[in-house]
């Protein structure tokens, strides 16, 4: 089975590729880039690309997987708007999954199996003392839908055990945790999602019909117009 999947939600865009190349063996093509405006335009060449390395034509496909939230409303908008594109040229299925929960896997893989156990908890900063929080447990199931959290709230919301903050917020969420005597230990402040969590564990998503964006909050920005986005497979 070959899955395609990207993420635009944050300050990167990163589109990833498994394929099959033998029976118990299989491959992943992957590409990053830190950016945070253009998402709309560079992610359906970042997806040609990709697939051109891997081998593939959009038909080779059996799935599709996005991340639909939240972040940016832009970029959150380019990744939900390609996805519904992809699906309908295709007739492929689409996955979703938060932009929370693949930064919370990337965080399992870098810090090895979330510090023995802990829960998790991953936080993106969102200016005004403000951050999107989503809360995982030590075997990194969801214990909670993502949230928009004053700074002030955010030790109620993660509890009194002990837990790993990451994310750009981290720091932030965990001096409020200390504040109220709990204890929060912060890492991985440069965190993004990436694609390649979803493309690796495809079992962990959950269909997307219809696919929907996540919102938190009202847009910051006015959005792109329809003729931004994108029309038809390269």
């Amino acid at each position: 089975m070959s899955i395609l999947a990207f993420d635009t939600c944050l300050g990167a865009i990163s589109v990833a590729v498994r394929r099959r190349v033998a029976q118990d063996e299989w491959k992943l093509h992957e590409a990053y880039e830190v950016r945070t405006a253009g998402h709309a335009e560079r992610l359906m060449p970042m997806i040609a690309e990709v697939m051109e390395e891997a081998g593939l034509a959009f038909p080779d496909l059996q799935q599709i997987a996005v991340t639909i939230g939240p972040g940016s409303f832009t970029g959150v908008r380019a990744g939900v708007a390609a996805a519904r594109a992809l699906a309908l040229a295709t007739g492929k299925p689409v996955l979703g999954t938060t932009s929370l929960a693949s930064m919370a896997h990337l965080a399992a893989e870098r810090l090895g199996v979330v510090r023995a156990g802990r829960p998790l908890a991953v936080a993106v900063d969102v200016r005004r003392d403000m951050a999107y929080v989503q809360m995982f447990t030590g075997a990194l199931a969801e214990a909670g839908a993502p949230r928009l959290v004053a700074r002030e709230d955010a030790a109620a919301l993660v509890g009194s055990d002990p837990v790993v903050v990451v994310g750009s917020a981290a720091a932030m969420i965990a001096e409020e945790i200390a504040q109220a005597g709990g204890k929060a230990e912060a890492a991985l402040a440069d965190l993004q999602p990436h694609a390649r969590t979803l493309a690796l564990a495809p079992s962990a998503l959950v269909p997307m019909r219809p696919v929907k964006p996540l919102y938190l909050r009202p847009p910051d920005v006015k959005p792109q117009s329809d003729k931004s986005l994108p029309r038809a497979l390269p």
